[in-house]
């Protein structure tokens, strides 16, 4: 060490703290420089990409390993895809290529939109490559989310992707509708679409449903491997033999023999009154654990939106009170579901668009209706029983001259939880009434 050096350690380092001091030692190399940076270009609503990249990958060993995180996942795709997808577009040239599509060999959407769903929830981010032959037929592909290192947008609008940059700094170019056509080649560049749930305000990135749930998981586990490593040793024992012995070596001598012909389990035996024979047990009241048990599994039941039957824990005995703790759970899936649909409903647009350029027949304006399964059966009859009563109830009411056509639908559609667009179905009703009479 050089004197300037010696002199600097000697009238400054008693100033600065001992672990600021440390920290200020600490080498700076790739490990060290970049901790804590955040790049020019992103959102400070987002995490920086260190941080992101390892909840992507902790999510994603958390799937793989734990069955708590993977039971989630299931439940959520489960319910949000249920039974299937059901496409509706009244055009019949635009449902019959949306048809091709959603079944062609390359993306065999009935079995994707699954995988799409598990991605949506796992990582909370689902980039969707679009690729677009000559004859305007698209192709559809998920990247990863933890593959993608950038998202690039406009300069005023966060909320408007330009471009995706992968891993290996391969550009994907955002979908924008008044630049999208086909090349001098007739084939369209492939472009990225991305949806995100969980995102805050102001952010490009979503977050994960089992991000909060992660430190959760862990403590879980190893709780849930302690009381086993503990309940593998509470059978067990060992025997403590009291004697006087004449000396040192006597003692050792019988605890050789003893050792040598341990007694077997349901053995007798007889001893007379100079040796005293008791067994030594481990004390690990394992019962109580098991308040301790049920206080993690709410807390992930808590964080996840699923009542704590859900995780085949029955916390309540009676069925009623099973049913309406799933209440708030199937408003969560509803307004999950009715995303992703939503989703579905903004891809299929797109490949429309494409596929208009070059097929006339196809109208990129028709509407295409997406409908999911039902959440649960057992809405559906108490909102029929609904609907029969109040339809009863306001068809009095329409055919006094109260109320209006639409005002009646309006009510029975709503009772009954289904959405409609009443003045296409006024329109439609009027329309077949005049066919009727002419």
């Amino acid at each position: 060490m050089s004197l300037p050096q010696k002199l600097f350690n000697r009238l400054f380092q008693p100033m600065v703290d001992a672990t600021v001091w440390e920290r200020l030692s600490v080498i700076e190399d790739e490990n060290a420089f970049l901790v804590g940076v955040r790049r020019y270009d992103e959102s400070i609503r987002d995490r920086i990409s260190p941080d992101r990249e390892s909840v992507l990958q902790a999510c994603l060993t958390a799937w793989r390993e734990d069955p708590l995180a993977r039971r989630l996942v299931e439940l959520t795709s489960q319910y949000v895809v249920g039974g299937g997808i059901d496409l509706q577009c009244d055009h019949a040239p635009t449902h019959e290529f949306l048809m091709a599509f959603w079944n062609h060999p390359l993306n065999r959407m009935a079995i994707r939109v699954i995988e799409m769903c598990d991605e949506l929830t796992r990582s909370g981010n689902l980039f969707l490559l679009v690729s677009t032959d000559r004859s305007g037929m698209s192709y559809l592909r998920v990247v990863p989310a933890a593959d993608i290192d950038r998202i690039l947008s406009t300069d005023h609008d966060i909320e408007q992707p330009v471009s995706f940059i992968g891993k290996s700094e391969v550009v994907y170019p955002a979908f924008t509708p008044d630049r999208d056509g086909p090349g001098e080649d007739g084939g369209f560049p492939p472009v990225m679409l991305h949806y995100a749930v969980n995102k805050p305000a102001g952010a490009q990135w979503g977050e994960s449903d089992l991000a909060p749930l992660l430190i959760w998981f862990r403590r879980y586990a190893a709780w849930l491997e302690d009381r086993m490593r503990l309940n593998r040793f509470r059978n067990a024992f060992i025997y403590r033999v009291r004697a006087n012995f004449a000396s040192e070596a006597a003692r050792r001598a019988r605890q050789a023999e003893l050792a040598a012909n341990p007694p077997s389990p349901g053995s007798i035996l007889v001893t007379d009154e100079s040796e005293d024979w008791s067994v030594i047990s481990p004390k690990l009241e394992a019962l109580d654990a098991q308040t301790d048990g049920l206080a993690l599994k709410k807390m992930i039941a808590a964080g996840a939106g699923v009542p704590m039957h859900f995780l085949a824990e029955p916390e309540g005995s009676t069925r009623t009170t099973a049913e309406a703790a799933g209440g708030p759970t199937h408003r969560r899936f509803e307004q999950r579901q009715r995303y992703f649909l939503w989703l579905l409903a903004d891809l299929l647009q797109v490949v429309l668009q494409r596929r208009a350029l070059v097929d006339g027949r196809v109208d990129p304006k028709a509407g295409v209706a997406m409908h999911g399964a039902d959440i649960s059966a057992r809405d559906n009859l108490a909102l029929s029983q609904s609907g029969e009563k109040i339809g009863l109830l306001f068809e009095q009411l329409y055919q006094s001259g109260l109320i209006d056509a639409r005002e009646y639908l309006r009510v029975v559609y709503r009772f009954v939880g289904e959405d409609a667009d009443l003045d296409a179905l006024l329109a439609r009703a009027g329309s077949a009434d005049r066919t009727g009479k002419e």
